[in-house]
């Protein structure tokens, strides 16, 4: 019978490597000012949102408005509370630009309904 007592790697079966055992902590923490920032920045953009509803500026730039603000919020949401601004570019990038592109895809789609109504 074959001696299955090592790895593919060479190292006795009951062994760990050196990588198993690590544990991968928090690499970084936001300060609290950022998070706060973060917080009064999503209130105030709320509170626009609140103010556009009550200024007719009509349907479609009401909808614009209200698509924008939604954006810049899941935007800041994502980029500080989910911890992307810390991690590599490209996830921002396209996290954030799928945002964009969801928003631009409703957007459009919600301008163009009031044909068949």
């Amino acid at each position: 019978m074959a001696d299955h007592s090592t790895t593919s790697h060479g190292a006795p079966a009951g062994s760990h490597d050196g990588h198993a055992d690590e544990h991968h902590g928090i690499a970084h923490t936001a300060s609290v000012k950022v998070l706060l920032g973060t917080w009064g920045a999503l209130m105030v953009l709320t509170v626009l949102t609140v103010l556009a509803t009550r200024i007719d500026l009509g349907t479609n730039t009401n909808l614009a408005l209200a698509m924008l603000v939604a954006v810049i919020k899941a935007s800041l949401v994502c980029v500080f509370f989910m911890h992307l601004k810390y991690d590599k570019l490209f996830h921002t990038v396209v996290l954030v630009g799928g945002i964009l592109a969801a928003a631009l895809f409703v957007g459009y789609t919600l301008l163009d309904s009031n044909q068949y109504q």
